[in-house]
């Protein structure tokens, strides 16, 4: 294996100066440092990492975490999160992926392994976590769910606005008997989904019925499940506001076991606009919430962070889109 002594020896100087080289070093002179890399590039170095990371007391390890990879966090959630994050992340750094509730404590996680972190919050459970990654002086950025901490680099969805316009449209369509399938309980953008469709009912004076708030659990089974019961009341909704596409998807094949139709029957919409919220039959009006948009942003914040040694402490909005489709139809 090539080492950095190996280079300097034919380059006639020291391994210092090739060490400076290669990290591009404004010390050493333009001349010197193109034959390095020459070499470098001849005889096919490729960095230690170990050893770089006790030169510069860096782990390039940066770690993507989630509240749970297993429980609450669906198949196209955590691929858009991961693929947005690893399109930024480039190959000086280890991506790491781990959900919190792996840790039975959190003592492995600290600044000697991890240069910055990113989590995908989605329960306020994970507030002990981030300020145990704060106490270690590690950076981080907080993805998906809003906090109270200004001091906290934070970007996010405006989930109740997206529900709120979901709901809205329909409300224009004719529909006044709305449910709403919900998603796990305590989850922020669970909470945020509810006061948006709330807010709409309000705003345009519609009566909120208990009955037609139901429990999911942001799988397909809970929104076939959620549907069953809805479908059962002695008067049924016309429209129902799925809290994620999985649900609204369980939810249709719900509609079609019972030999009925969508939007004909009942209107659906969903949120996330997951890819195949446009190949189901009828296609999903749903809300786009840009999932890989947002870690994109998150994996760019968290490397300025890291490089520059400057933590960032502000609030940043992705605005959600509602994706009008075949599921819904007016009953005006």
């Amino acid at each position: 294996m090539v080492t950095i002594k190996d280079i300097a020896k034919l380059a006639n100087v020291s391994h210092t100066t090739v060490s400076r080289a290669l990290n591009d070093s404004p010390l050493i002179k333009p001349g010197t440092k193109r034959k390095i890399l020459e070499i470098a590039s001849q005889l096919n170095y490729t960095p230690n990492f170990n050893a770089k990371s006790l030169v510069m007391k860096k782990s390039y390890t940066i770690g993507l975490f989630f509240t749970s990879i297993t429980n609450g966090t669906s198949p196209s959630f955590f691929t858009d999160t991961v693929k947005g994050v690893n399109s930024v992340i480039n190959e000086d750094y280890n991506l790491f992926v781990r959900g919190i509730d792996d840790y039975q404590n959190y003592s492995s996680i600290n600044n000697k392994r991890f240069d910055g972190i990113i989590l995908m919050s989605q329960s306020e459970v994970d507030n002990s976590f981030i300020y145990h990654v704060i106490n270690q002086k590690i950076p981080i950025v907080v993805l998906n769910r809003e906090l109270n901490d200004q001091s906290v680099m934070n970007i996010l969805s405006n989930d109740r606005e997206g529900s709120y316009h979901a709901v809205k449209h329909l409300i224009k369509n004719g529909h006044r008997k709305i449910a709403i399938i919900e998603g796990i309980k305590g989850f922020k953008s669970t909470i945020e989904r509810r006061e948006g469709y709330l807010k709409a009912l309000i705003d345009h004076n519609i009566p909120v019925q208990k009955e037609y708030i139901a429990s999911g659990n942001y799988d397909m089974q809970s929104g076939h499940n959620a549907m069953e019961k809805l479908l059962s009341l002695k008067n049924p909704p016309t429209a129902v506001f799925c809290s994620n596409d999985d649900m609204a998807i369980g939810a249709l094949n719900t509609v079609f076991a019972k030999g009925l139709s969508v939007p004909n029957d009942i209107s659906v919409i969903g949120f996330d606009d997951i890819t195949s919220a446009q190949y189901t039959n009828p296609s999903l009006t749903t809300v786009k919430r840009p999932i890989e948009k947002i870690s994109q942003l998150g994996a760019q914040t968290i490397l300025e962070m890291v490089e520059t040694q400057v933590n960032k402490d502000k609030k940043v909005f992705v605005e959600t889109e509602l994706i009008i489709r075949k599921s819904v139809t007016s009953r005006k």
